[in-house]
C-alpha cells in the first residue's frame, strides 16, 4: 500500500505540474511536439472554451486560479507536503474540471481524458492516514516526542 499511495500521489502532482508548466511556456513553444499550449495565450482560449458558459472576465481569472492551484497542489504532492490538504483541494479543483468540460463539451469529453477519475483518486489519496516517503512523514517523525527518557 505504501508504493500505490506513493505512486497515485506522484502520478497526480506531475499530472498538475506538466500541464501547469506548459501554459507558462517551460517546455517549448506553441506548436512545437508534445506542447498542448505552448504560452498562455493559448491555454487561456482553450479556458474560455471549457468556462463557455460563464463570462470571459470571470473565466480568465478562474483560469489564473486554477494555474496557481495545480502549480501548487503538483508542488505539495510531489513532496507530499500538506498532502492530505493538496489531496483534497486536487479533488475539488478536478472536479470542477470534469463538471466544467462535461457542461461545455458533453460528458463524453471528461471521461475520455479520465478527469473523473483522476478526482477520485486524488480524494481517495486524502483518504490515507499516512503517507509514507514524505515530507509529512518526515516531519511527523520529527514531532513525535522521542520514547526513551
Amino acid at each position: 500500500m505504501k508504493i500505490i499511495q506513493l505512486y497515485l500521489r506522484l502520478a497526480l502532482g506531475i499530472g498538475f505540474l506538466v500541464p501547469g508548466l506548459d501554459r507558462l511556456g517551460c517546455w517549448g513553444p506553441h506548436g512545437g511536439a508534445q506542447i498542448s499550449w505552448g504560452d498562455w495565450a493559448h491555454f487561456q482560449t482553450y479556458a474560455r472554451e471549457v468556462m463557455s458558459f460563464l463570462p470571459t472576465g470571470l473565466a480568465d481569472k478562474l483560469a489564473v486560479v486554477a494555474t496557481a492551484a495545480e502549480l501548487t497542489f503538483g508542488v505539495l504532492l510531489v513532496l507530499g507536503l500538506w498532502t492530505r490538504w493538496a489531496a483534497l483541494g486536487s479533488g475539488l479543483l478536478l472536479l470542477g474540471f470534469a463538471i466544467s468540460m462535461a457542461v461545455s463539451f458533453g460528458i463524453v469529453s471528461p471521461l475520455s481524458y479520465s478527469v473523473f477519475t483522476a478526482s477520485a483518486g486524488a480524494f481517495l489519496l486524502s483518504g490515507v492516514k499516512v503517507y509514507p516517503f514524505s515530507l509529512d512523514a518526515l516531519l511527523t517523525k520529527r514531532a513525535a516526542p522521542s520514547s526513551r527518557r
